[in-house]
Order: structure tokens, then C-alpha cells, then sequence
């Protein structure tokens, strides 16, 4: 939950709890979203039963580009950040060049172990640790980072 690149915090996670929407139950536990400044919070809690639930985990979404690009919250930098990481995670098992392309992320974060970032125009990311360069999720969680 607390990777770099996720922007979950305990206080978001209670906030979504709270004021967000209850949006579906599945295998991993109760989702809860909440969207604030163009960016959905989804947070995933198991053992709802108990006074004190269970964070499983927690990603985010661009739910409005123009109003995550206008908010003083977020600079470019989350915000692509943000669209890279759900892209990989959304499809995990292609390689996905022509998503990563648009993106500039100069500030790394954590996927399978490595360290990544990316530069516009590159259809890849980049393990700042080891060196190595990946097209999809699936590759990040695969290879181990050479590095470590």
C-alpha cells in the first residue's frame, strides 16, 4: 500500500471508508472509491465483521484527466505516474509500448522488485536499479531486478 507511486494513506483509506462508495465485493474483500481532485482512491478492506477491519490494499485511478491536471494536488509527475501504474496493472499480461510512450515519469517506483521510470517518447520502462527495460507488468514480476 505505502509504494511509492500508490498515494494511499491511512487518512485516504479512512476517507474513502467513510465518504466513499461501497463499489463492489469480491474475492480480495469490500472495495471502497472515493474520487478527489480527477484521482479515484480504490481501497480494498477484508474482515469487515471485526470493530477493526483489515486494509488489504489500495491503488489509484485517473477518474477526470483534466481535473487531476488542474489541482494543485498533483503535478504532472503523479499524475502520469498514476496512469502508468494502472495502465501496467490493467494490462498486465501484453506488453503495452504504445501506453507507456505518452508518459513521463521521472520519479521511480515500485513494480515486481524493481524501480522504474520512463521518459516520453520511450515505449518501455526502465529499472533504475539494474538497468533493465520492460513493456508490461507481467515482465516487472517475472525477472528479478539484477541490482538486488
Amino acid at each position: 500500500m505505502r509504494q511509492q507511486g500508490r498515494y494511499i494513506t491511512l487518512p485516504v483509506a479512512g476517507d474513502a471508508i467513510e465518504n466513499g462508495q461501497l463499489r463492489w465485493n469480491s474475492t480480495d474483500g469490500w472495495r471502497f472509491a472515493i474520487v478527489r481532485d480527477g484521482v479515484r482512491f480504490v481501497i480494498v478492506i477484508g474482515d469487515t465483521d471485526t470493530p477493526s477491519p483489515v486494509l488489504v490494499t489500495g491503488w489509484t485511478e485517473i477518474a477526470d484527466w483534466e481535473a487531476a491536471t488542474a489541482s494543485e494536488r498533483w503535478d504532472d509527475a503523479d499524475v502520469n505516474t498514476i496512469q502508468l501504474r494502472a495502465d501496467l496493472s490493467e494490462h498486465k499480461e501484453r506488453q503495452i509500448p504504445g501506453r507507456i510512450r505518452p508518459r513521463v515519469v521521472t520519479r521511480p517506483f515500485a513494480v515486481g522488485g524493481h524501480h522504474v521510470h520512463t521518459a516520453a517518447g520511450d515505449g518501455h520502462v526502465e529499472c533504475v536499479d539494474c538497468g533493465a527495460r520492460f513493456r508490461s507488468k507481467r515482465e516487472l514480476c517475472e525477472l528479478p531486478c539484477g541490482a538486488h
